[in-house]
């Protein structure tokens, strides 16, 4: 039996009454709208009915231990006994966690829950298969996720599939693909585009209930600053002599060589110097180190600083990174400059147990006012509604780990307006990903488009925006 401290608000509620007479769903609710007290609810409905008697959980390895807060958080006993939480990873890994859980579905009517489903979007991926394997097993099922497309939608098949095949009506991906995907010509097994979206949409409606933050709460606003600086005549320099050599050397239908044109001017933005000569020669990975021998003298820890002074202040802050070269010299400069107990780290280096140490230090400890992290690690599963400051040192060219890690802190609960802070070199390729970030698209894709359409000045493109790309 599953007994509530808190009470439905009124969208969930909605949601729950839309699925209450079907045995698979899909909750498509934004962070922050409460996608785990809506399933409780709907596992209590079938607990209530002995329809099931076990709830098996599923998640990123990561947010385990927030999930557990989660759901003492709602309920009056957490009974550790009904409920089997495991990682989504492990069942890529761990034979041991594979058999147990098999196991366990066989043996128990189990109510499956896939949360952050996109981490199973890949059809043929081995814990894809293994999570199916388990769902054939079970007969009440429900997938999570408060983004459910991170591409296109062909990242639903897979979702829907744990649910049930019959839902889109296909035995496999490949008669999916067949029936609803564009390929490129160019670039093998990268979609172009889907078909008969109208198909799809109708087949998964009666089995979803989506919501928005914007349509369902009254949060606090977000604030953008976006704080500028210009690289060093030294910086700029070799900025240009990287760019002149990757640009000539670019193949402009292979997504690797752009990548790496991307790669090493973002990298010589944030602070280092790139050597791509073993690149160019060899085709090996470009190499780099730190450009300033003092990181002080960079001029976006310099801008950092800037910020923290004019408008943190004393204030908790996130300062989310794309490299984990930049969290490692950041925590130097915090360190000299307000001493080792003033910041905590958040990355994929720690592990589980030292990350959830310094989350609770960073929320408990006065003096501990700023958490340096990875954005991709921070961006699932986290409730850090406790900070209303986030500073993005650098960003990568993925709007959904942005959008992600943003919600982390803008969700219910939050008591105060969140302020975003974007550190933008100036005349380069972080001023292009800003903006597509803010235009919420993907800058690979939209490089790839110009430059097998039409002709570009690449260079300029990277490192400017005009009237054109900022139309509506």
């Amino acid at each position: 039996m599953l007994e509530m401290k808190t009470k439905l608000l009124p969208h969930q509620e909605i949601g729950v009454q839309k699925l209450k007479k079907v045995k698979v769903c899909a909750l498509f609710m934004e962070m922050g709208t409460g996608k785990t007290r809506t399933i409780l609810e709907l596992i209590k409905l079938r607990l209530d009915k002995k329809k099931v008697n076990h709830i098996l959980w599923l998640c990123p390895c990561t947010v385990k231990e927030s999930l557990k807060q989660e759901l003492k958080k709602h309920l009056v006993n957490y009974d550790d006994t009904l409920f089997t939480i495991c990682g989504i990873e492990t069942l890529s890994s761990s034979i041991k966690a594979n058999v147990k859980l098999r196991n366990l579905v066989e043996t128990k009517k189990v109510y499956l829950v896939v949360d952050e489903s996109t981490k199973v979007k890949n059809f043929n991926a081995l814990r894809t298969q293994n999570i199916i394997a388990l769902s054939e097993k079970c007969e009440y099922k429900a997938v999570l996720n408060g983004t459910p497309i991170t591409k296109n939608e062909a990242d639903l098949f897979s979702q829907f599939y744990i649910l049930d095949s019959r839902i889109l009506g296909y035995s496999s991906f490949w008669t999916f693909a067949r029936y609803h995907i564009n390929y490129d010509t160019y670039i093998p097994n990268k979609i172009k585009s889907i078909k008969y979206v109208d198909y799809i949409t109708t087949r998964i409606a009666p089995y979803v209930f989506e919501v928005k933050k914007n349509d369902c709460l009254t949060l606090k606003n977000k604030f953008f600053y976006k704080k500028s600086f210009f690289l060093t005549s030294e910086q700029e320099e070799h900025y240009q002599m990287i760019a002149n050599q990757l640009i000539s050397e670019l193949d402009e239908m292979k997504p690797n060589t752009v990548y790496n044109l991307f790669y090493a001017l973002q990298s010589i933005a944030c602070g280092f110097s790139i050597s791509i000569d073993n690149y160019l020669d060899k085709n090996q990975k470009i190499s780099r180190e730190p450009f300033f021998v003092d990181p002080k003298e960079n001029p976006r820890n310099k801008t950092l600083l800037a910020i923290i002074k004019e408008s943190i202040k004393d204030s908790k802050v996130i300062i989310c990174c794309t490299f984990l070269n930049e969290v490692n010299e950041i925590v130097k400069i915090l360190g000299e400059k307000f001493g080792r107990n003033s910041y905590r780290t958040y990355t994929g280096s720690c592990n589980f147990k030292t990350r959830q140490k310094n989350l609770e230090d960073f929320e408990l400890d006065n003096d501990a006012q700023f958490l340096v992290a990875t954005k991709t690690t921070i961006g699932f599963g986290l409730n850090l509604q406790f900070v209303n400051n986030i500073i993005y040192y650098s960003n990568d060219w993925n709007f959904g780990t942005r959008s992600q890690s943003e919600d982390r802190v803008h969700r219910l609960g939050q008591m105060k307006d969140v302020n975003i802070y974007d550190i933008v070199a100036e005349d380069t390729i972080d001023v292009r990903i800003n903006h597509c970030l803010n235009k919420k698209e993907n800058i690979l894709k939209v490089f790839l488009e110009l430059i097998k359409d039409k002709k570009i000045n690449i260079k300029k493109w990277l490192s400017t925006t005009t009237s054109e790309d900022k139309k509506e």
